[in-house]
């Protein structure tokens, strides 16, 4: 086996500047600067008609400016500034967005540049743990195909969770693999890990801790010193991670109820609840209370509401696209690694990172692949940087040793693996760039039988051939990237690439599914092809909750009863109408009379408006910086507020308008609320107060009884 340049410490040096540009002693005088420009290129890219997503998911925007001028909805997350119930996460991914607003006021870039920042640094963190085993190639090989997989410049141009959430998991396996080095030393990166899985948690609760088992085990076989000195620093990094989570969750579960906002997306008002719940266990059963549909139990291999479950559904046509293209080369690359690293000692740190990035790319895969609770494509952004490392890491030990036949053979299958299935990728959207896909496999077909031959042909001549079976890897998702980046996305379900857009992903102009006033192909009002939800899930009996889609007669369905889609033709939204799937993908468009409305003596009120569910509260939010109550939180379907405490909301005059579901298209039905206190809430306004339609929208003047 070739022995790989190991880490060497760099020497003293005078200069910041110098140090910053030049970089390690030992590194060529082009890998600094390479390291820098795939920096810049990452944030350019990400950059790139970024406020063409407006205020992206407008659910977490709204939450955003709410903590922009409130330190208290700040801390817990409000989605309004006067606390009425929070989002349904935890709140560490909003901190920063929320700080930027502050500092410079609402906007798209004002939100969304902080997601970018995260984008560009994981790429900087990922080079750095490839980097430290591994040649600076490897490095930045793996960094160009983090930034070049679509989701991941899909989620790092928007506002979810999952942004801060790759980033931080990245961090932690830098701090792992850097307490894997040496025992003088661990026990401080181990408690770095940790502090990293605790604000992770504080971001998107237990998808932090899938990688946690794997990690720890590689620690606890592959690390310096004795078995119980490993075991004491594992304890330690378990400790660190306990508080750095478990400060804001003790803060919150101990702190009155009657004095903090309601915990969104909890049946209980309880953030543990909402933990090991809807954002916990339910997410790999099925059973969520208070989601979508409510909780059906376990969806099973044939597919729930959520989707086929198996090994083939990081694949499907619905997630393949997304993260894909380079998962096979990931897998081969995997167990190539250790192929080569097998006969190391116990403690060699090339073959410790090939298990530390492969446990958990094979850990989060498993999870992704057979949850039967709510899943979205772009969840699988957590996948990006596990998948690069082994890229980079894998296609590093294979070209040192290419002078073997069995190495130059795996090279040459990886290349001609990934050209075919970017291949088939490239099939399912046959008129999007036909020549592109056919314009891969050639060069896949010509650098894979190259490759047999890189180690024993002149050096030039075998970097031109790895060069062209590396573009023949990267060309799909490149030009999947570059479309993600052109188009807008908004709502709460995004997808990358061309097939974007459906349910409310794409931004004005971005595409979409249907138009207002159409039906799906071969579809009835109120129900869609075979029942199915995004990415092929279907709901219990083949509809939506309530038996019609949003927009069926009677208005049934979604909290807010609206239209599927709430942008016109052209790509323009009509005013009033509720956000996609009755305003449970994306907020309300807000016209001119119906802010003025809101804003009339807005300083009198607690809350200038109230509606049900948190998309349409967002779009009302946003346009007027003012508090919006959403009742029932983001499903419309939280216990909050009761009913009987929105009378006494009303009756002390801290409430001015009811805002119902407005014209939503052809056959739009008015808000009806979801199956918690949002319906009858819902009932006793429209029995006790006058309606008068503003731009489009039912308004209830709750000073102004009938």
């Amino acid at each position: 086996m070739t022995t790989l340049p190991t880490a060497v410490p760099a020497a003293p040096r005078t200069g910041r500047l110098a140090r910053l540009w030049r970089g390690r002693p030992e590194d060529r005088p082009w890998v600094r600067p390479a390291l820098l420009g795939l920096l810049a290129a990452t944030a350019l890219l990400y950059l790139w008609n970024l406020s063409a997503s407006g205020y992206a998911n407008s659910f977490y925007s709204a939450a955003v400016q709410a903590g922009s001028e409130s330190w208290k909805a700040f801390f817990f997350g409000s989605l309004d500034a006067a606390d009425a119930i929070t989002v349904d996460k935890p709140p560490a991914a909003l901190w920063p967005m929320a700080l930027s607003v502050r500092l410079f006021g609402l906007g798209s870039w004002q939100i969304l540049v902080p997601e970018v920042l995260m984008g560009v640094g994981t790429v900087a963190v990922l080079y750095a743990a490839v980097r430290r085993r591994f040649p600076a190639g490897a490095g930045l090989l793996a960094g160009a195909v983090l930034a070049l997989t679509p989701v991941a410049a899909l989620m790092f141009r928007f506002n979810n969770p999952d942004a801060l959430l790759a980033l931080l998991m990245t961090v932690a396996v830098y701090c792992v693999l850097r307490a894997l080095e040496q025992e003088r030393g661990a026990a401080r990166w181990l408690v770095w890990a940790g502090v990293a899985f605790g604000f992770a948690f504080l971001a998107k609760t237990l998808q932090a801790f899938l990688i946690l088992p794997p990690l720890a085990v590689v620690y606890l076989v592959c690390a310096p010193g004795g078995f119980g000195r490993r075991l004491g620093r594992l304890a330690l990094g378990g400790l660190a991670m306990l508080v750095s989570a478990g400060w804001w969750v003790a803060l919150v579960e101990l702190w009155p109820a009657s004095s903090r906002p309601y915990v969104g997306g909890s049946q209980n008002n309880s953030f543990l609840e909402l933990t090991f719940g809807y954002n916990g266990l339910g997410r790999i059963n099925g059973d969520e209370t208070g989601s979508v549909g409510g909780g059906g139990g376990p969806g099973g291999m044939g597919g729930g509401r959520w989707g086929e479950t198996g090994i083939a559904r990081m694949f499907n046509d619905a997630v393949g696209g997304q993260i894909s293209w380079l998962l096979p080369a990931a897998l081969v690359l995997l167990v190539a690694g250790l192929v080569v690293t097998w006969r190391a000692p116990r403690t060699d740190t090339a073959r410790s990172a090939f298990l530390v990035w492969g446990g958990a790319l094979l850990m989060t895969l498993a999870v992704f692949s057979f949850m039967a609770g709510i899943f979205h494509e772009y969840y699988t952004v957590a996948l990006a940087p596990y998948l690069a490392a082994l890229i980079g890491m894998g296609a590093a030990v294979l070209w040192e040793e290419r002078t073997r036949w069995l190495a130059s053979a795996a090279l040459a299958a990886v290349v001609a693996v990934t050209a075919w299935w970017a291949w088939t990728l490239l099939g399912r959207t046959p008129d999007w760039l036909p020549w592109l896909r056919w314009t891969v496999l050639v060069a896949g077909a010509v650098a894979a039988p190259g490759l047999l031959f890189a180690g024993r042909v002149d050096r030039r001549l075998g970097l031109g051939v790895a060069g062209l079976g590396l573009a023949a890897g990267l060309a799909g998702p490149f030009a999947y990237t570059l479309e993600t980046v052109n188009a807008g996305h908004q709502g709460s379900i995004v997808t990358a690439g061309p097939a974007g857009g459906a349910f409310g992903g794409r931004g004005p102009g971005g595409g979409r599914l249907f138009e207002i006033g159409t039906m799906p192909p071969g579809g009835q009002r109120g129900q869609m092809p075979g029942g199915q939800m995004p990415g092929g899930g279907r709901f219990p009996g083949g509809q939506f909750p309530g038996g019609q889609l949003p927009g069926g007669q009677g208005g049934r369905g979604m909290p807010g009863g609206a239209a599927l889609e709430a942008f016109g033709p052209g790509g323009d939204r009509r005013p009033g109408a509720g956000g996609g799937m009755g305003g449970l993908l994306n907020g309300a468009s807000v016209g001119t009379k119906a802010k003025a409305a809101l804003l009339a003596d807005a300083d009198a009120y607690t809350w200038v408006a109230a509606t049900v569910g948190a998309q349409n509260a967002a779009g009302y939010q946003l346009a007027t910086e003012k508090p919006v109550m959403a009742i029932g939180g983001f499903n419309g379907s939280d216990p909050s507020p009761t009913l009987a405490r929105f009378k006494e909301y009303v009756a002390e005059g801290r409430i001015h308008y009811f805002i119902g579901g407005g014209s939503g298209g052809e056959g739009g039905g008015r808000m009806g609320g979801g199956p918690g206190g949002g319906s009858e809430i819902s009932t006793w306004v429209s029995e006790h107060f006058e309606e008068v339609t503003v731009d489009g929208a039912t308004f209830y003047d709750l000073t102004r009884e009938k």
